[in-house]
């Protein structure tokens, strides 16, 4: 099996592709296009098949109907807090997965990780509008 560094390795070589990230809007209408600009990721402390990941993505593309659209806006900067786990079941049985959920991150690694995505300017500071 592939190792939590391994894994982040071969991630990194596959994000600096710069393949888009396509997502449904809420209404189901309409698509946002985010290419990723920055990311950081980090095993979670004391469990090794488990990778968070902080990406700063900038909005490139709004297709269709979309249900916010004064809040939308091309160029637009947000923020994806997520993570990788090693699958337990049937055919994902040791391979590295996507989260389907909120991460739930320990109080050990949220610092961590936030000053980490800080120190790799995946986390800008930015000045209230």
């Amino acid at each position: 099996m592939e190792s939590s560094q391994q894994f982040i390795k071969r991630k990194i070589q596959e994000f600096k592709r710069g393949k888009l990230i396509s997502m449904k809007d809420i209404g189901r209408k309409g698509r946002h296009f985010f290419k990723r600009d920055a990311w950081t990721f980090m095993p979670q402390y004391r469990h090794p098949e488990k990778v968070f990941l902080i990406e700063r993505l900038r909005k490139v593309e709004i297709l269709g109907k979309i249900s916010h659209p004064k809040s939308n806006a091309i160029g637009d900067i947000e923020y994806r807090i997520g993570y990788f786990m090693v699958g337990k079941n049937g055919r994902m049985n040791g391979r590295w997965l996507w989260g389907q959920f909120c991460p739930l991150i320990p109080q050990e690694d949220f610092d961590m990780l936030i000053n980490k995505a800080r120190k790799d300017n995946t986390i800008l500071r930015t000045k209230r509008r």
